[in-house]
């Protein structure tokens, strides 16, 4: 995607704080009072009704290398749903499960890497999504750590997405007839959660039908949401230390589509993903709901985000979905 000269001075010194930052909170910045719910009818969302598997899968992990334009190494780390019992570690290359599951794409923050979120991921595999997270070739940890690199990253996950649905047709990939194209998901932390906004902004890609963003800002970006109706869930800490809560919510306060953002009061940059035993249980439970609902279109998982969201009472659901 092109670059914004206007945005790159701001978003070297923002990315710069270093966007995976997990420190301990300082001082609430306080939640703005929510917006009047839109009275008009939301767009509806183009994944038809059905029904998310009710069992849980045994997860299988491999790597794909890939490269965009030659100069641009994207190692990928797949989970997947994978035969045998469930509940286990993730196994590597163990054979897939039967059926046909959606694609959720995962972007990592600035210095991070695809297993530092395992937890969650490996969740989400389990419940019948397979998620492919690249690592980015400046931004992962070990690149040179260039933060404006974060507004090339969309166009690496467009190529991904490409890729990686091109195993489902492969002979003799062990992902083939696995994939359904038709049910793709983007989602990702903090330079992640800008590369996921941009995904749905300037760098539009017409083959997702949801996201996630998770401690992100549009910088760089923009919140010119085009296309299609793609349903949004923002996670976010109220007492973000690197991305200001009040950042992320006017991001999800400009997506026309149907939305909700998912409130941690004592949540800071990353915690909730990558440390805190019950915020990441509350997130997992919540996010896998949400893609439940918007990949699978089934209905039962809209219905329980709310409670999901309000367990423990360890963070609020803003729902307009």
């Amino acid at each position: 995607m092109r670059r914004r000269p206007v945005a790159l001075a701001t978003a070297a010194a923002l990315f710069g704080a270093g966007l995976t930052g997990c420190s301990e909170p300082t001082a609430p910045t306080g939640r703005p009072a929510p917006d009047t719910p839109p009275t008009t009818t939301a767009p509806t969302p183009r994944v038809p009704a059905g029904k998310a598997p009710t069992k849980s899968f045994a997860v299988g992990v491999r790597q794909v290398k890939l490269n965009r334009d030659g100069d641009r190494p994207l190692p990928v780390t797949l989970w997947y749903p994978a035969e045998g019992a469930a509940g286990g570690a993730a196994e590597r290359s163990a054979p897939a499960a039967d059926g046909r599951f959606p694609v959720v794409l995962f972007s990592h923050g600035l210095g991070a890497r695809p297993e530092d979120y395992q937890v969650l991921l490996t969740r989400w595999a389990a419940a019948g999504f397979v998620v492919a997270a690249p690592r980015f070739p400046h931004t992962g940890r070990g690149g040179d750590g260039n933060p404006l690199d974060v507004l090339n990253q969309p166009a690496d996950v467009s190529y991904v997405l490409t890729r990686v649905l091109a195993l489902g047709e492969k002979a003799g990939d062990p992902l083939r007839g696995r994939l359904d194209p038709e049910r793709v998901a983007a989602t990702g932390h903090s330079a992640g959660g800008v590369t996921t906004i941009g995904l749905f902004t300037a760098g539009r890609d017409e083959r997702l039908d949801a996201g996630i963003v998770f401690a992100g800002t549009a910088l760089g970006v923009g919140t010119a949401f085009a296309g299609a109706a793609a349903p949004q869930l923002f996670v976010h800490g109220e007492v973000d230390e690197v991305v200001s809560y009040a950042a992320g919510r006017a991001v999800y306060d400009a997506v026309p589509w149907p939305k909700a953002m998912l409130s941690l009061p004592k949540g800071d940059h990353g915690r909730a993903l990558l440390g805190d035993g019950r915020a990441l249980g509350v997130v997992a439970d919540t996010t896998v709901e949400f893609l439940r609902w918007t990949l699978y279109g089934d209905p039962a998982a809209k219905k329980r985000l709310p409670a999901d969201a309000a367990r423990g009472g360890l963070a609020t659901l803003d729902d307009r979905l």
